[in-house]
């Protein structure tokens, strides 16, 4: 009871780090019309979630939407789904013009609620496994919006050529779909390849040292991380294991990386928030939901961890990509 009371006050709290122009319902600008009211919603928080936010937000006031004409209203649920539910119940009843959810939870949870209120999701990374819609080119269920959807196949490609190995270990928790989705398409690139691999579970944080050991004893020459925050909460421990047997970690995100995994192939975090805005303000002016199709992101940079770099005996130049290398100190 008393973790749920904790989760309930971190999302009230982390409700009230951004709102501007605060009303129950549509508050109106100095010339007395309707202003805009906007949602930004996120399940958790985290250093990829915020610079996305960021960029939606540089995105809109850039193009004109500014705190004169809009209101935007953030609101994470700090990890507690039943603090998502109210905040889906209260930004779907009719006052908000339309939503940005960031990742797949917040974004399932307003699609799923069927409401009348537009959704713009941001960094879905597999929306039609996800339920969220149907078909990429021509979007339902009132949403749309980008996909982080992961290069496996390339990430695999940069492990091969830089830190061969013969076997990979597979890690997640089990509990999200996008990470879900992510190992199942690591399982299928390396069986059509024929490279062994391992995989291992951990349902919590806590579970992951038990979880890295297990692929460790189990033969894994490299680990790869998928797109789970519940794996990323207990990252620095999976990296600190790995560094220190010289295990090289690849893994689904730049913030993985700058949390200590080795290397990934990134998007610019900021790059798809902005273009998640651009989709949004078509709609604002004037154009169809269902006819602004869903985007997936392409690769902007190979992003390396500098520490982790050099725990293998790795120099940036030895880093097998065709894409710019971005060394995190």
């Amino acid at each position: 009871m008393k973790k749920k009371v904790l989760s309930v006050l971190l999302a009230a709290v982390c409700a009230a780090t951004f709102v501007v122009g605060c009303g129950n319902g549509k508050s109106t600008d100095k010339s007395g019309g309707d202003k805009k009211k906007i949602g930004i919603v996120t399940m958790v928080e985290n250093g990829a979630f915020t610079d996305m936010k960021e960029g939606i937000l540089d995105e809109m006031k850039e193009k004109g939407y500014t705190e004169e004409n809009t209101e935007f209203d953030y609101q994470c649920a700090a990890g507690d789904a039943s603090a998502l539910t109210s905040i889906v119940n209260n930004m779907t009843d009719g006052t908000y013009d339309m939503v940005f959810t960031i990742a797949t939870p917040s974004t399932q949870a307003f699609v799923n609620a069927e409401s009348d209120t537009p959704v713009f999701f941001c960094a879905v990374s597999a929306p039609v496994a996800a339920g969220v819609l149907s078909d990429m080119e021509n979007p339902d269920k009132n949403a749309t919006g980008t996909s982080n959807a992961i290069p496996v196949s390339e990430i695999f490609e940069l492990a091969k050529a830089t830190t061969p190995v013969e076997k990979f270990g597979l890690i997640y928790s089990g509990n999200e779909d996008n990470a879900t989705n992510t190992i199942e398409q690591c399982k299928k690139y390396l069986d059509s390849e024929q490279i062994a691999y391992t995989v291992a579970t951990a349902p919590t944080s806590a579970d992951i040292e038990t979880a890295v050991n297990a692929l460790i004893s189990d033969g894994a020459q490299a680990i790869f991380v998928s797109n789970d925050s519940i794996i990323q909460d207990g990252v620095e421990k999976l990296v600190e294991i790995c560094n220190e047997k010289k295990i090289p970690t690849y893994c689904s995100s730049a913030t993985t990386v700058a949390s200590g995994c080795f290397a990934t192939l990134a998007i610019d975090d900021k790059g798809i928030g902005r273009k998640t805005a651009d989709m949004a303000i078509e709609y604002l002016e004037g154009k169809k939901l269902e006819e602004i199709p869903s985007k997936v992101i392409g690769i902007d940079y190979c992003s390396v961890n500098k520490t982790a770099m050099e725990a293998l005996g790795l120099t940036q130049d030895t880093i097998q990509t065709a894409y710019e290398v971005n060394v995190l100190e």
